[in-house]
């Protein structure tokens, strides 16, 4: 199927900044309109029927909408806004994730197709990288002591924050390996999990400490992911001449027993796909492994697209989900989706990121836009299609994660 054009709407569409909760004023109603005249009851009843951004945007129009659409059992009530959180390319080096226009998260709304800022002036740190998310959280890394000291070599931190609320909270202090080696992954009730080579750092809301696991992995594990009360990644099991990629699981209640997950007639599926990635697909209960599909098991063979394959943890069988268009795969540098998985150096690096069953790819020589694919629903090959506009420098080699933005839970 052809890739379909985005279609691109400026961030400072009123709409598109719904969630800028902190930069609405308040308006005045009419004394005796007859919005004013209806039960409490009565009123709930037609403000539910909005979705999130239409409520925060409706919170300007008068008093009696400002306090009827702030009430947090209300807004917690509301559909969350699924987005794709966008970390700059120069974040990893600078520590900042916040653009030139201030201190702003850009994300992109699939449902809309447009770009919005989520302001996070109120975090007091001078700068700030998100990672990931869970529902209404956001995590980054900060530099919270150097806020207070100036000292620019004391070791980051995380920090989990509300973008919509300007809440934020600091969790406990973590070396400073863990900052720069360390994957974060943010589990259900506010649990984090930092991944490493050799161990694991947990952390349970209400602790003061991080409690420390051993791996015993062959490898670091490669993208992992959470889902459906496990961690799933990919480990190299093979030489330093030839990967061989094997996917292991373990059970959050049991971190540091891990277990190669092995099929007979999986043959050499894992094996198909130069360093492949995983990511999560729809509906929690399907992975998606996605990476340049090689011409041939050779270690040296080239790539002819990137290929999106789909494993159904119920039945455990894998089936192809998806396949880049000859035509996008060009745009890319044609083998140039053999360095999606081929990482060492290349200088045509491309990103894979998403989760939920949508996958984006952004790469230096497709400037200032995205690819994405959307799993479908009726077991289809899925849509593919660009994302133009991404702002910020138009550098390329962007990353993202999934943030479904909501009032469902506080820091």
């Amino acid at each position: 199927m052809p890739p379909r054009q985005a279609t691109h709407d400026t961030a400072s569409d009123a709409s598109a900044t719904a969630a800028t909760t902190s930069e609405l004023e308040a308006g005045h109603s009419t004394p005796g309109a007859p919005i004013q005249l209806l039960p409490q009851d009565a009123l709930h009843n037609v403000l539910g029927r909005l979705s999130l951004r239409e409520a925060l945007a409706c919170r300007p129009v008068c008093r009696l909408l400002r306090d009827a659409l702030s009430s947090s059992p209300f807004l917690s009530s509301l559909p969350p806004l699924r987005l794709l959180a966008l970390r700059h390319p120069r974040s990893s080096a600078n520590g900042g994730g916040r653009d030139s226009h201030g201190s702003c998260l850009q994300a992109f709304d699939p449902s809309l197709r447009r770009w919005i800022r989520l302001p996070l002036l109120f975090l007091p740190f001078p700068s700030s990288s998100p990672v990931t998310a869970s529902p209404s959280l956001l995590y980054l890394w900060v530099d919270a002591a150097a806020a207070s000291t100036g000292d620019a070599k004391i070791p980051r931190t995380l920090a989990v924050c509300n973008p919509l609320s300007g809440s934020h909270r600091l969790l406990p202090p973590l070396g400073s390996a863990w900052s720069r080696h360390g994957t974060v992954l943010a589990g259900p009730g506010g649990a984090v999990l930092v991944l490493t080579q050799l161990a694991a750092l947990a952390y349970s809301p209400g602790s003061d400490r991080w409690l420390k696991f051993s791996l015993n992995l062959p490898s670091k594990p490669r993208s992992p992911v959470l889902m459906a009360g496990a961690i799933f990644a990919l480990c190299d099991v093979g030489t330093p001449w030839r990967s061989l990629w094997r996917l292991f699981s373990c059970r959050l209640l049991d971190l540091g027993e891990w277990a190669s997950l092995k099929r007979p007639e999986w043959g050499d599926v894992l094996n198909i796909l130069k360093r492949p990635r995983l990511l999560a697909g729809a509906g929690g209960g399907r992975i998606l492994m996605i990476g340049g599909l090689r011409s041939s098991l050779d270690a040296d063979a080239p790539c002819s697209t990137v290929l999106i394959l789909r494993l159904d943890l119920q039945t455990m069988e894998w089936d192809e989900a998806g396949r880049m268009p000859p035509e996008m795969y060009h745009c890319f540098g044609g083998g140039g989706l053999g360095h999606v998985a081929a990482a060492g150096g290349a200088n045509n690096k491309v990103k894979v990121f998403g989760g939920d069953g949508r996958v984006w790819f952004s790469g230096r020589r497709v400037r200032g836009k995205l690819a994405m694919w959307e799993e479908d629903d009726k077991g289809g090959c899925g849509v593919w299609s660009w994302v133009d506009g991404v702002p910020g420098c138009n550098e390329g080699g962007y990353r993202g994660f999934v943030f479904d933005a909501g009032f469902s839970a506080m820091p």
